[in-house]
């Protein structure tokens, strides 16, 4: 069966995302067909969606103004799996702690953006993550800390006692980049323990 992942394309690592859901499909002896989203019509036939970092006031305009938005919010309410990652768990929060972030709201998390430093101070960390036998490679560019978590939600990891790893229902957002290495556990635990089960 093949499974149709959604990548949002306005900004951010398209490419690496797409290549990471196509090596966790392959171990689940699956495969993926990678859709860019890039104007509204296309994520309601989408099994899965992808939502990566970038710039969050820039991808969080131009969601709404394509009407995207509506379309993503309508795929979580019908419990269809999303992987939100740095500027896309911005977008994604109830409170990005920046006005010009028109959210989501799908993740009841309170985000506060580039909270580990400038693109010069990022750095990668060997991260124990809830659902994973060993340590997830996690690198963190620019990357928001989450500071507060609604009841609902259930943290996955934490770096210097700050969350970072989060699910909130069928959405799992990351302050890390996990499309840029070669190890597909995250999208594997975001995508395929919620199309299996």
């Amino acid at each position: 069966m093949t499974l149709r992942a959604g990548v949002l394309a306005v900004q951010g690592d398209v490419s690496e995302h797409g290549d990471a859901i196509e090596r966790a499909a392959a171990a689940h002896d699956r495969t993926a067909e990678v859709v860019e989203i890039r104007e509204a019509g296309l994520v309601p036939d989408c099994d899965v969606l992808l939502l990566p970092g970038g710039e969050s006031t820039t991808i969080s305009r131009l969601i709404h103004r394509e009407g995207i938005a509506a379309e993503i919010q309508a795929h979580i309410e019908a419990g269809k799996p999303v992987l939100a990652t740095c500027a896309g768990l911005i977008v994604s929060a109830t409170d990005a702690q920046d006005d010009r972030v028109d959210t989501l709201n799908v993740i009841d998390v309170s985000v506060e953006r580039n909270a580990f430093g400038r693109q010069k101070d990022s750095f990668e960390a060997p991260l124990d993550v809830t659902g994973l036998d060993d340590p997830f490679p996690a690198v963190f560019i620019r990357a928001p800390v989450i500071d507060y978590v609604g009841e609902d939600v259930e943290v996955l990891a934490t770096w210097d006692d700050r969350p970072v790893a989060v699910r909130d229902g069928p959405v799992v957002g990351t302050s890390f980049h996990p499309e840029l290495t070669e190890d597909p556990r995250i999208h594997d635990l975001a995508f395929f323990d919620s199309v299996e089960s």
